[in-house]
């Protein structure tokens, strides 16, 4: 029912994977936009809404990518699919050499008066470096999560193709966010400026899924590869950058269970969707 849903925008995989970026950079404009309400998001909440991403891109990574790679497209040999996760996983690694390795930098506040704790004193110049590189790099990690979408409507199979492109959209929350936040945190105190450093972050995501079901579609071999490649990616930067973050402060349980609850999310709408 969901997947007859998409037939408004007609059945050419493309344009369904342009639908795709779209609806994925919307919830990461969601997220970024969440400053406007929620002011001052505590450390334990953001580590467990990051767990939670960190849940629900692993669930996703093998249920909507990995396995319908193996078993639908590649005839049952793991090879290509398996490639295509070593591949995504070094291109990430490599990616993390040229752009400097930056954290999350969610748990840093602004300094503040002494006298009035409620003033910043202006842009941390250090702290507003790291979060440059931190947008750069979330940028640099939102392209696998676009690919990845574009990959899937690409396939023509939108039983998994919706249940991937939901699971990116809600991870994408925490993580635009997650941007905002670390922008606020580095002196940016405008927080409409803050919002659009996040929303500007997840829009490399639209002509990635473009790209990604054009790709497939041109060339159906690389299907079971391209698969790999956006699974491989995003599990680098589950075990690489979000996992690694969410246990320095003190509040790992918690991340540990929004994992946890992200897998089983993820786990229902795959289930559910498909």
């Amino acid at each position: 029912m969901v997947a007859d849903s998409l037939g408004i925008f007609g059945s050419n995989p493309v344009v369904n994977g342009l639908v795709g970026g779209i609806v994925i950079a919307g919830f990461n404009l969601l997220g970024a936009s969440l400053v406007f309400v929620w002011r001052n998001p505590s450390e334990r909440a953001l580590n467990g809404a990051l767990g939670f991403a960190a849940g629900v891109m692993l669930a996703a990574s093998f249920t909507s990518l990995i396995i319908p790679g193996i078993e639908t497209y590649s005839g049952g040999n793991p090879i290509p699919v398996l490639l295509g996760v070593a591949l995504g996983a070094l291109f990430l690694d490599r990616s993390d050499i040229l752009v400097p390795h930056a954290h999350y930098l969610l748990t840093g506040r602004r300094r503040t008066d002494a006298a009035n704790p409620s003033q910043s004193v202006g842009v941390d110049d250090e702290r507003l470096t790291g979060v440059i590189l931190f947008i750069l790099a979330i940028t640099l990690h939102n392209m696998p999560e676009g690919l990845a979408v574009g990959v899937g409507f690409g396939s023509g199979d939108l039983s998994a193709a919706i249940p991937l492109m939901l699971a990116i959209g809600i991870q994408n929350i925490p993580e635009g966010l997650a941007v905002s936040v670390a922008a606020i945190n580095a002196g940016l105190d405008k927080r409409f400026y803050a919002a659009f450093t996040g929303i500007r972050s997840g829009l490399v995501e639209i002509p990635l899924a473009v790209l990604g079901a054009y790709a497939v579609v041109t060339i159906s071999a690389l299907l079971p590869y391209a698969m790999g490649f956006a699974a491989g990616a995003m599990l680098f930067v589950i075990s690489d950058e979000i996992i690694p973050e969410t246990h320095t402060k003190g509040y790992e349980r918690v991340a540990t269970l929004g994992t946890i609850f992200g897998a089983i999310v993820m786990l229902y709408l795959d289930i559910s969707l498909g």
